[in-house]
């Protein structure tokens, strides 16, 4: 394949990005639900490629258009993108943030942490109960089925782009691509239903100071930042004269994915010297680079944090690389969803849905309030946003309701990130739970995510859930 055609492909999944905004900006019905540019691009290529266009041309016995308008070597770089972009994402996630002390994390976002390891640990359960009472008796589907829920809805398309490689070396290549599928279907109910939560909450009396929902104006609905309130993107941490701060920024990101990369080969290492010496467990060459790459970040930050004494490394630079990370490998997941797989497991991938939204739902509606003893609407429905597949979506839901910060929301939600994403969400558990699965079965896998999730229940209702609010940062 010529270089040309990669950079052909990243030229397009650009020019997609563009029109999917200018799609967006048009037509309201897209920015009603804040359905990202990226998904709707997604889409767009998927029409326009082999799953929709290139089918409906062999129908017809064009065989040029076999692709679509793309070619095959466009949708191969399309295929290859989002293993790549993935580890760019979870490296960035905490470079250029100062790491708090642990009791400061946990006194302040503590409960939701809880909360938020519920139901991730959750959606393990509900996935590997579904999988074994139903879905694998009626239609025979593979038993590792059972993760797809929170490697979806948790994980987002990022999660379950990046674990592609992984479902195909373990023989369920079709995960792949009803995680994708499952992905997209959480970020738009994620969106729908927690407006409508929202909703819900100002009429009950549930929020503490958001009173009317129809907070948004239509630039803001539109995703436009209006001109008088537009901030510059980034703060520049160099003279650009010395080394471009982009440049900079990208080759940290660098450092901590290669970082990664040394944990994950020492890691294959020792099992190949120690339980996977005769091959009969192995689970370490099956783990992706992405999370190993998120370890080597905070690797990268403590490094900095103690010898940097420029602080060099700008967050919100480490934010907008991530940012184009991210729409990038949406684009490109999405359009190279096949939808005959989906189609052919309908009935799973349903139901997986279902199961997962109603687990997301009814934890929001029961658990929250009983393990969140202050502000427990404004600081739930942020987790709630995320363990629906984005946590752009929480960040999302969680200014709606609180968009002056009075509950302290969003930095609570913040803090649990570093208490929740290297185990869940795309964090080492997410990565190991197929090959957990493949090696050692679905029933002892269920009865150690039971045992978590059963446990982080009774830190939130009876830790968390007794402190008075006045406890709680």
């Amino acid at each position: 394949m010529q270089a040309t055609t990669v950079g052909l492909s990243i030229l397009l999944i650009g020019v997609g990005l563009v029109v999917a905004k200018l799609i967006r900006i048009r037509f309201g019905f897209f920015s009603k639900f804040f359905l990202p540019s990226s998904v709707i691009a997604g889409f767009l290529f998927l029409i326009l490629g082999p799953e929709v266009i290139g089918r409906i041309a062999l129908n017809l016995g064009f065989n040029t258009l076999e692709f679509g308008v793309f070619t095959e070597d466009i949708i191969a770089v399309f295929r290859t993108i989002p293993g790549l972009l993935i580890s760019v994402i979870f490296a960035g996630l905490f470079l250029g943030k100062k790491i708090p002390n642990i009791k400061e994390i946990w006194m302040t976002a503590g409960p939701q942490v809880s909360y938020g390891q519920t139901v991730a640990w959750g959606q393990y359960v509900v996935g590997i109960l579904l999988v074994l009472v139903f879905l694998g008796p009626v239609f025979g589907i593979n038993p590792m089925a059972g993760a797809l829920i929170e490697i979806a809805f948790e994980g987002g398309h990022g999660t379950a782009a990046g674990l592609a490689d992984t479902f195909a070396d373990l023989g369920f290549e079709e995960g792949a691509d009803l995680a994708l599928g499952l992905a997209t279907v959480g970020v738009v109910s994620g969106v729908v239903i927690g407006v409508f939560l929202i909703n819900w909450g100002v009429r009950k009396g549930k929020t503490n100071y958001l009173k009317d929902p129809s907070s948004f104006d239509e630039v803001e609905l539109r995703g436009v930042i209006d001109v008088e309130a537009r901030q510059p993107g980034s703060h520049l941490s160099v003279s650009p004269q010395s080394i471009e701060p982009l440049a900079l920024h990208i080759g940290m990101i660098g450092i901590a994915i290669l970082i990664g990369q040394a944990i994950l080969t020492l890691l294959i290492w020792v099992e190949n010297m120690t339980w996977g010496a005769d091959e009969s467990v192995l689970i370490m060459r099956y783990i992706p680079l992405f999370p190993l790459a998120m370890i080597g970040g905070v690797i990268l930050q403590i490094i900095l944090d103690k010898y940097d004494k420029y602080h060099l490394v700008d967050r919100e630079m480490i934010n907008r690389v991530q940012g184009l990370a991210l729409d990038f490998l949406v684009v490109s997941a999405i359009a190279t969803l096949s939808l005959q797989v989906i189609g052919a497991n309908i009935w799973v991938f349903l139901t997986l849905a279902l199961g997962g939204i109603l687990w997301n739902v009814l934890a929001f509606l029961f658990l929250a309030r009983r393990m969140i003893p202050k502000n427990w609407f404004e600081r739930g429905i942020g987790d709630f946003g995320q363990s629906m597949g984005m946590t752009a979506a929480g960040l999302m839901l969680i200014r709606i309701v609180d968009s002056k910060g009075d509950t302290r929301a969003l930095e609570a939600f913040g803090y649990k990130q570093l208490l929740f994403e290297p185990f869940v969400g795309g964090g080492v558990m997410t990565a190991i739970s197929v090959p957990l699965i493949f090696n050692f079965g679905a029933i002892p896998v269920l009865i150690f995510v039971t045992l978590v999730m059963i446990g982080w229940i009774l830190m939130g209702l009876l830790y968390f859930g007794k402190k008075d609010a006045s406890e709680i940062g």
